[in-house]
């Protein structure tokens, strides 16, 4: 999932400090609406030390489970192979997992994990136009993390948060 969308850095505000503007907030919660009407509920839940990203997933969790929540600093704007590495250090027990990241890393992993498939639907598609803030990719992973690559994984679907109007 990539963070909600983020206020303009200001004067000599670091990247990584930058909050969630009114309307990322807005798209969070409604974000928050959708994954409770998915059923998604991670087991483990990495996010990016950023700002940003942390707000996201306040914004958005709903659990009654609490997840693992593991705040990682190597996930601030990281690069796909890292990100692919990460997930192949889970513990087995893990049975799900979410991301909450940053692109241009965040959609490279996902084009990535969904290039082994051998059909292409609709979810396809809206991946290969991009991945936009509030954007998540949901993917069927058919063997351990450990050995985690594009031809083990099936994208099951991409969420996007109910436009404002239908919230």
């Amino acid at each position: 999932m990539r963070h909600a969308k983020a206020e303009p850095a200001r004067g000599d505000q670091a990247d990584h400090d930058r909050a969630l503007s009114p309307a990322g907030r807005a798209a969070a919660q409604r974000m928050r609406a959708r994954l409770r009407e998915l059923a998604i509920e991670p087991d483990v839940v990495l996010v990016s030390s950023a700002r940003r990203t942390r707000e996201t997933l306040d914004g958005v969790a709903f659990w009654d489970g609490q997840p693992i929540i593991d705040v990682v600093d190597g996930l601030y704007m990281a690069p796909a192979a890292r990100m692919l590495e990460m997930l192949r250090e889970l513990r087995e027990t893990m049975l799900s997992v979410l991301v909450v990241g940053h692109n241009p890393g965040l959609h490279e992993l996902a084009l990535m994990l969904a290039a082994g498939a051998q059909e292409r639907g609709a979810a396809h598609a809206q991946l290969e136009e991009g991945f936009p803030t509030m954007r998540a990719a949901e993917f069927l992973v058919l063997t351990p993390w450990r050995e985690l690559k594009p031809k083990t994984t099936r994208l099951q679907r991409v969420i996007d948060p109910p436009p404002a109007s239908a919230a």
